[in-house]
């Protein structure tokens, strides 16, 4: 369970993170590149550290462990089928799947983890979901896109997994350790899924992803996990629709994009209930009873 005084620090590193997630954008139109070869480059990048993070000590708990080669493979996952949708697309379809997770998270991380319930995030991923409809979703005329909502929220499992998973494994990995030890396993499952597909075919087009990967990937992944050791999953979970709002915003700022009335109102809706969720005290209405968890410190 995470400790009052640590709260703060991490819903600011979460937060931190889920931003710099929404600035993947101006890394990756001027590359060109496939989705699978941004993730094998992103993934390189963010293995860097390993041979500096990791600790033999580490290996002593079997569930950590465990949970961290879960997460490596639950990446591989995310990053394919949700690469996937959004190569299929409609863009607004694809995202909006994807973010079923922070709901799942809110559900699930109280049942497997000894942290109290957080009625606020447990309210707050939907209604922030609801936001990002209105932030993205422009229906057309064409019919509905069933093979991109299945890829999308196919995704959002992985994804969510890939929350749990690191918060278990961030009992006894710290967060670069969980960032650069599960990388080159995810892209050894890369390759094995696409092949030479994923290998970019020159320098110049991978050099702003492999500075992306630094910045929206090392750099976020760490201040993520980081911040994932001091705050209850769920409360993380509700705090990255910042992700695809930075996204939007960034695009009407930058990229020409324009925003109507309606994806004001979603971004209006995401910002106050990433608020609302940060602002909940830990005497406010929280469930006190105990879930049954992994075992461990």
């Amino acid at each position: 369970m995470s400790r009052p005084s640590q709260r703060p620090l991490g819903l600011a590193l979460t937060a931190a993170a889920a931003t710099l997630w929404g600035c993947w954008a101006l890394f990756l139109r001027p590359s060109g590149l496939g989705g699978a070869q941004v993730a094998l480059l992103v993934l390189a990048t963010m293995s860097l550290p390993a041979p500096f993070a990791f600790r033999r000590e580490a290996l002593r708990d079997r569930g950590a462990t465990l949970a961290l080669a879960g997460l490596a493979l639950a990446d591989v996952g995310n990053m394919a089928l949700y690469f996937a949708a959004l190569q299929r697309g409609p863009l607004a379809v694809a995202v909006l799947t994807h973010y079923l997770a922070p709901v799942a998270v809110a559900v699930l991380s109280p049942l497997l983890f000894r942290e109290r319930h957080s009625a606020r995030a447990l309210a707050a991923a939907p209604a922030s979901l609801a936001g990002l409809a209105l932030l993205v979703w422009r229906p057309g005329a064409a019919g509905f896109p069933l093979a991109t909502a299945l890829l999308g929220a196919g995704s959002a499992v992985f994804y969510a997994a890939i929350v749990l998973c690191a918060k278990r494994a961030g009992r006894s990995y710290g967060p670069t350790a969980i960032t650069a030890l599960h990388a080159p396993l995810s892209a050894a499952g890369l390759l094995a899924l696409h092949g030479r597909a994923a290998l970019p075919g020159a320098l110049g087009p991978a050099l702003p992803v492999l500075a992306g990967g630094l910045v929206c990937g090392l750099g976020a992944s760490v201040l993520f996990y980081a911040g994932l050791r001091r705050i209850p999953a769920e409360v993380a979970g509700a705090l990255t629709y910042l992700e695809p709002l930075t996204a939007t915003l960034i695009g009407a700022a930058l990229l020409g994009e324009r925003l109507d009335l309606a994806a004001w109102a979603g971004a209006a809706l995401i910002l106050a209930c990433g608020l609302w969720v940060a602002l909940e005290r830990r005497g406010e209405p929280l469930s006190p009873r105990r879930r049954c968890g992994a075992a461990g410190p």
